[in-house]
């Protein structure tokens, strides 16, 4: 399974939650990430989705299906 084909969303964090970027996963729960910028918190979260997808298959769980939303 290829972290690049699991839709990312990308949202803003408030200056009291530290500011940057949020990262989150639909696909995967509980796989989110973040990062100083737009493109921080992206590439982190690929490197989050490999990780989750490496997890789930050692503990032999079910990986969920890339999707992305409707464009």
């Amino acid at each position: 399974m290829n972290p690049l084909d699991y839709e990312v969303m990308i949202r803003p964090l408030s200056p009291s939650d530290g500011g940057g970027y949020l990262a989150v996963v639909p696909a995967l729960p509980g796989c989110k990430s973040d990062g100083d910028t737009p493109q921080d918190a992206l590439a982190n979260a690929y490197d989050a989705i490999a990780c989750w997808i490496e997890a789930a298959e050692d503990m032999g769980r079910t990986v969920p299906a890339a999707a992305r939303a409707a464009a």
